[in-house]
């Protein structure tokens, strides 16, 4: 059993301090937000995450997961602190380290024993000597500080957790290296690998990861879009390219761009780092630039279909998160369309199972909000899909039918299959596959 803090109750902070207690450890999770901090004391988990609650509620009632605002008191009697802090993008793409630093000034002034201080937040290459240096101004207590990078998926944290792909810690410190050893033994009881290596190869490592699915994610994109010009199938593309054992078939589904709060931050903070090297990342500005013309690309197809006015037209909205099976709507596609259709003239009514009262903070009373996919479609002149959640996949289609003024899909997720949609009498415009017209 080891005694844990962790600094930061985001989404990473969370189920980091989660999962380590249903591991058997004594976690205490440190946040400045008094009225978060009381609503988690309370039971209440202030984010959405499948599985998360089970886990939250039971580690809570065994006395292994408690919370605090006060740092002091929280890290008094924690061997491991985790840094979960968050690293916002500058206007200038770079990862703001300053809740990170100022933490770390903190803690110097207040430990008393040695501690591994360990940057579990996404941060860019040197950050761990900048920690060192922080902690090293205000303090001769003898530390060590690790680099060890989350690599968990919005909707799978916690089964990402529990049985990782690998562990990542960059680390100088033999005596942490042991520590950290022993603390992540449970989660490779399967034999995955812990990966030790210094502190940047390990801060690194996220940002290429990150950075490297995002270039996947973008290059199917820019396929799909050649696709529907030289009126070839995206589908048929994707199924010949996955199954080459060198390319894998995950993260080859063309949409209408990535969002959400890595990939986004991640890949602007590596050109950012790169820039600041004298090196210039030329894909991944391409990537950029790409993947924020993706996440309209459906505008001017539903533009055309209303010949050129959406002045007065109603759209129906299925998705708001940037992905499914999460509440999560940083950098969601779904907002940048809602946008242009909104400044076209167009009223906009949403539904999302998780993500409505995410956006409602945003957009306000800008565009309505329904309770479920059916009636969201009410006296509505088409459909624009654009979060792939499972209770989309598989519709009453004769609600549908029903709820719409005109046959009309906008499919931002080629969640389904053309053919099938013309049987139904659907005009249905996807990514990278055939349009499907009514004559």
């Amino acid at each position: 059993m080891n005694k844990i803090a962790v600094v930061g109750t985001g989404y990473v902070g969370l189920v980091t301090g989660t999962c380590f207690a249903e591991t058997g450890n004594h976690v205490t999770c440190i946040d400045i937000d008094e009225a978060k901090v009381n609503q988690m004391k309370d039971g209440k988990v202030p984010i959405y995450e499948p599985n998360l609650e089970t886990y939250f509620e039971r580690n809570i009632a065994a006395g292994r997961l408690k919370f605090t605002t006060s740092l002091e008191e929280g890290i008094k009697d924690a061997a491991i602190i985790f840094l979960a802090l968050p690293t916002p993008p500058g206007e200038d793409g770079s990862a703001d380290l300053s809740y990170i630093l100022g933490v770390a000034e903190e803690l110097g002034k207040i430990i008393t024993e040695f501690k591994v201080i360990v940057d579990k937040s996404t941060v860019p290459v040197g950050t761990a000597e900048k920690v060192q240096a922080a902690i090293e101004r205000n303090t001769n207590i003898e530390f060590a500080v690790v680099s060890n990078p989350e690599f968990l998926r919005e909707g799978f944290a916690v089964s990402d957790f529990m049985k990782p792909d690998r562990v990542v810690i960059g680390t100088g410190s033999k005596r942490a290296k042991k520590v950290m050893e022993k603390l992540y033994k449970p989660f490779v009881r399967q034999g995955n690998p812990i990966y030790f290596m210094d502190e940047k190869s390990a801060e690194l490592t996220k940002y290429a990861a990150n950075s490297f699915l995002a270039t996947k994610i973008t290059f199917m994109n820019e396929v799909a879009n050649f696709c529907e010009l030289v009126d070839a199938d995206i589908d048929m593309v994707r199924a010949g390219i996955g199954s080459d054992t060198r390319i894998g078939k995950r993260f080859l589904f063309p949409g209408i761009g990535y969002g959400g709060s890595c990939f986004p931050k991640d890949v602007q903070a590596l050109v950012k780092s790169g820039n600041d090297a004298g090196y210039t990342f030329e894909i991944l500005n391409s990537v950029i630039n790409i993947n924020q013309n993706q996440k309209t690309i459906l505008f001017p197809k539903i533009k055309n279909y209303f010949k050129g006015s959406l002045k007065g037209k109603r759209i129906a909205v299925w998705g708001l998160a940037f992905k499914p099976d999460t509440d999560d709507i940083r950098e969601a596609p779904a907002l940048y369309l809602i946008e242009k259709l909104l400044e076209s003239g167009a009223t906009i009514c949403a539904f999302d199972p998780e993500a409505t009262d995410n956006v409602k903070a945003v957009l306000g009373d800008t565009i309505e909000y329904a309770d479920d996919e059916y009636t969201v479609l009410k006296n509505c002149d088409a459909l624009l899909i654009c979060t792939e959640w499972s209770i989309f996949r598989n519709p009453d289609f004769e609600k549908v039918k029903e709820g719409l003024n005109d046959l009309v899909i906008f499919d931002g997720r080629n969640l389904f299959d053309i053919e099938e949609m013309n049987s139904k009498g659907f005009y249905y415009s996807s990514i990278g596959r055939k349009l499907i017209e009514q004559t």
